[in-house]
Parts: C-alpha cells; structure tokens; sequence
C-alpha cells in the first residue's frame, strides 16, 4: 500500500482502505505505518502532478508560440484555455505567464519537470527571477513552504529609486502629447506625461481593460531586448482600453462650463464616417469610405461600423453639392437593444461573453437584412472585427443558435463538446508517463526543508534577496 503500491504504478482505492468490507466505516484505531503510507502517497502523488503540470505548461508554451488559438477566433490563448480546459479567466491567464516565463528560466523549468516544484511556488518565482539570479532562487524556493516564499517575494519586489527633485523639472518640461494618422491610416500616439497626469491615464486604461478583458494577474517579466508576444498582447489590450477610455470620457461630458460653447458636447465630439451606400452592400463597389479627416477606411470595417450606429442619409447632385439632408436614425433601436442584451447577456462568441458589446446584423441590412431580434446579435469589440474584417461567417441552426465559421468553413458553436478520451486507470498512466521522461519524485521532493523563515541559512535568504531586489 501507500508509496509503495505507487511505486509499483498501482494506486490504492482510499475510500475501500478506510471502509470494512460491508462498506460500513472502520471505527478502530488506524494503523500508525497504515497513516504514514497514506501520506506517503499523498505526497508522491503530489509530486508526481507537478510534473504533470509542468508538461501542460510546456505544450501550453509551444501552442502560444504557435498562435494556435488564433484560427478558432480566440482573443488570446488564456481565452482558448479558458475555454477548453474549464478553468476560469484569470486562472488561465496565470497558466500562459508562467509558461511564457519558465522558457527563460531553465533551472525552474528542469526543477518542476522532475516534480520538485508545485505550480503555486513556481508562479512566484516567475515574478522576480531571470535567467542570471534564478539559481540562488531556486534554492530558496526548494527548502522553504510556499506561503514562506510568496511573503519572501512580495517584500523583495522593490524599483529603482530616483531623485525626485533632480528630475522633476526636467520632467516637467519635456511633457509632449500628440496623435496622428500615418501612411496605413493608423493612428499614431506618442507623447510624455508628468508623473501624476501619465499615472492617471495608466491607471483609467486598467480600469478599462479589467472591464474588457476581466484580466487578472500580470505578464511575465521578459529580457528588454526581445518583445515578446505577451508584451504584444498587452499592448493590444491597452489600445482597445483606450476605446473604452473615450467613450466613458464623452458620456460623462467634461463640465458645466462648456454650455456656454455653441453646439452640443455630443455632436461636437462625434466621429463622421462618410460612406457611399453602394460600399456598405457586400457586392457593391469600394466607393468612398472616409472619416472627416480624408483618412481611408476599409469598405468592411464601414459596413462593421454601419452595423451599430447613427445613419444620415445625404442626397448629392452630381456636381457634389448636397441637396438634401436627412434625420439621424439608429440601426439598432434602444427598444431592440434592451432586448438583445436580455437575450445574449454579452458577447455570442463562442467562450467570450464580453459585456461590452455592439449589436451586429448577421444579414447586413445593407444586403436586405431586416433590423430585429431574429437577424441580430451582440458582439465584443474584437469579434465583430473578426466576423467582418477577417471573414468569418455566422448562420442560424435552429431557433437562436448562432453558429460562426472560420475562413476555412470549420464550424465554431457554443456548448461543451467531448471530453478527451482517458486510459481506463488515468492516474497510473501518468505516473508511468512522468516516469518515461525522467520525473520519478518520492514522497520528500517537494517537501520543505525549513519550517520557519528564520530557520533559513543566511548565506540562502541574504544570495536570493539580493538576486529579487
């Protein structure tokens, strides 16, 4: 029984080990070596799901790398995760950095491989280790508890500090902000910002983002000279934060003190797409489709845009002058809006759920598609994106099921689908399976060495906080 039964790739059923044979519970006293085989097990057992754990992380490293969430229309690999696996948002998210991070940290990495580390301890070194001070990490890592090790961390966390008046005019007078279109009509952003305004603006893109993207955790700390794809993630994250970031800001208007301005706050801060009716029908002509600025935009990010928004209808005489001006109508009714969020509580993708959402025609009602609860849906920011500009398809099977196929026609559907299939004995083949790759722990390789921080060594505690701070 117990570790050894496990050594011998047989595990014990414990509930028929504390039960008599009619079933009834043994009220005797247990067996003293009974208990500590139990631990025993326990604790390879343990070990033996760390290395697990490691091998998920690096299949999850190599399908990150290889973008393969991307063709079924994930918004990142945690979202695919999340998705796929049943765990929670941010849960996944914490799984992707880790895994990111230990493809720079090959001790870390050899050391959860043969099941010497849990997840929890690594998660905490890859807060504060590189590649040049993981060693005296790992030590310290390797011999005390974990909750010893998260506390040790978090206090070593520390920047570097300046001189705050040396630097504050400096600062101050290099404070530039500008945004601008370039040659792809992309808009520029570039600027410096004193401390206080550019701490202000970081923590309103946060705000933003948490509410986008749920995100939880933190990215990796990554070499400076490589940009990697979890600062590129982030990036993109934060420009679709800043979207959100103005919206709030021109909803909530900016002061009393502006009624004095000619012209309603909201109409003097709309955005104007100019579009020709043929460029909104799918088989019509790429005729003009401008912003106010002379900027180009696509023909299908304006048939996106016309999905869910204000329409002006403006009749032209042939010389361009314009001869009549209608009113200002919504493709989407708020009536019909209300309803489609009663019914779609978010965004329909598959996995998603966003709650920042724009109402979209799955018939365009430029193509004839009628503006009603049967020929609409709502869609996060980023998916109706994909659904028009990068070609995706959605149709109906059935009453309200949408169904989104992928530019290769694979067919994406909300549901839980099949779990894979498992060996008759899951357990025991992956402890046979971490064996073939060299991870063979027993029941002390993960245990702690030191019980107390102060029974630490020095020459451990003093090496590792110099390597974290």
């Amino acid at each position: 029984m117990g570790y050894r039964a496990l050594a011998a790739m047989e595990l014990t059923d414990i509930r028929g080990d504390e039960q008599g044979g009619d079933g009834s519970r043994e009220l005797d006293a247990p067996d003293p070596d009974v208990v500590d085989d139990l631990g025993d097990e326990i604790a390879t057992l343990a070990a033996h799901i760390h290395a697990a754990t490691h091998r998920l992380l690096a299949l999850l490293a190599r399908f990150d790398r290889l973008r393969g969430w991307e063709p079924a229309g994930h918004r990142t690999c945690a979202h695919w995760l999340s998705f796929r696996s049943g765990l929670d948002l941010g849960t996944a998210r914490e799984h992707i950095r880790v895994a990111r991070a230990l493809d720079e940290l090959p001790l870390t990495d050899a050391a959860m491989a043969r099941g010497e580390l849990s997840f929890s301890q690594v998660r905490a070194l890859t807060r504060v280790a590189e590649p040049s001070t993981e060693s005296d990490l790992l030590e310290l890592a390797q011999g005390c508890a974990t909750e010893q090790l998260e506390r040790l961390v978090r206090a070593w966390k520390k920047g570097s500090r300046q001189d705050e008046q040396d630097w504050e005019r400096e600062r101050h007078e290099s404070r530039t902000f500008s945004v601008f279109p370039d040659e792809d009509g992309m808009y520029v952003v570039q600027g410096r910002l004193d401390p206080e305004v550019g701490a202000l603006l970081m923590r309103a893109v946060e705000a933003a983002s948490d509410a986008l993207y749920r995100e939880r955790g933190r990215m990796p700390r990554q070499p400076h000279h490589r940009k990697s794809d979890a600062g590129r993630d982030a990036a993109r994250r934060r420009a679709d934060a800043i979207g959100l970031v103005v919206e709030r800001a021109f909803a909530a208007g900016f002061g009393a003190s502006e009624s004095t301005i000619s012209g309603t706050r909201a109409e003097r801060y709309q955005v104007v797409l100019h579009v020709d009716e043929e460029t909104l029908a799918d088989a019509g002509d790429s005729g003009r489709s401008n912003l106010e600025d002379g900027t180009r935009v696509s023909a299908e990010t304006s048939r996106r845009v016309a999905c869910d928004a204000g329409l002006v209808r403006l009749t032209r005489a042939r010389d361009g002058s314009v001869l009549n001006v209608g009113r200002r109508t919504r493709t989407i009714s708020p009536a019909l809006r209300r309803a489609l969020d009663a019914r779609d509580r978010g965004c329909r993708f598959p996995g998603c759920g966003g709650r920042f959402t724009e109402a979209h025609h799955v018939v365009h009602w430029a193509d004839g598609g009628d503006t009603s609860l049967e020929n609409t849906l709502l869609l996060c920011r980023y998916h109706h994106r994909l659904v028009h500009e990068d070609s995706w398809n959605i149709e109906w099977w059935g009453v309200g099921r949408a169904v989104f196929r992928d530019p290769r026609g694979t067919a994406h559907a909300t549901g839980r689908g099949r779990p894979p299939p498992l060996p008759s004995h899951p357990v025991a083949a992956m402890v046979r399976r971490n064996k073939l790759r060299g991870a063979d722990p027993d029941a002390w390789t993960t245990a702690a060495r030191w019980k107390r921080e102060v029974d630490i060594p020095d020459r451990v505690l003093f090496r590792a906080s110099e390597a974290a701070c």
